[in-house]
């Protein structure tokens, strides 16, 4: 499975990058990084350039949610990657805790999945993508 891993466009956090590089090459992924803070028009050229199989955008810095919501949108509204499955993971915002209408709202402009901060999720996620893509 081919991953487009990014930072959100104004988290500047690079350790947090290359630990979830190493994890999901480490389950066998293909990692395409490309970064941290990586604005809308860079990321959907990245993923028109590379068309990975999942994009999984990674927060540390508490604007998950707002630069999040503008990537989704951003990326949903170019016709060749309105089906690119999109993960978020990370802190959403600066409160200290999830906002569950934050996480709805997400959802709604087009993320498959908000994760937080769990990477067994991240692994379930990715997993499940897999089975769909094994012809029966």
């Amino acid at each position: 499975m081919k991953i487009l891993l990014s930072g959100t466009a104004s988290d500047s956090h690079t350790w947090n990058l290359v630990y979830l590089r190493l994890f999901l090459e480490e389950q066998g992924c293909e990692v395409v990084g490309i970064g941290p803070c990586v604005d809308t028009e860079l990321l959907t050229t990245a993923c028109l350039r590379h068309v990975p199989d999942v994009l999984v955008l990674s927060s540390v810095n508490g604007h998950g949610y707002r630069d999040g919501l503008a990537a989704v949108r951003r990326l949903r509204a170019e016709p060749a990657l309105a089906g690119l499955p999109v993960v978020l993971g990370g802190k959403l915002g600066v409160a200290g805790y999830r906002q569950e209408a934050d996480v709805a709202r997400l959802v709604e402009a087009g993320c498959d999945a908000v994760l937080g901060e769990d990477l067994n999720a991240l692994c379930d996620f990715l997993a499940a993508r897999a089975r769909r893509e094994v012809p029966a």
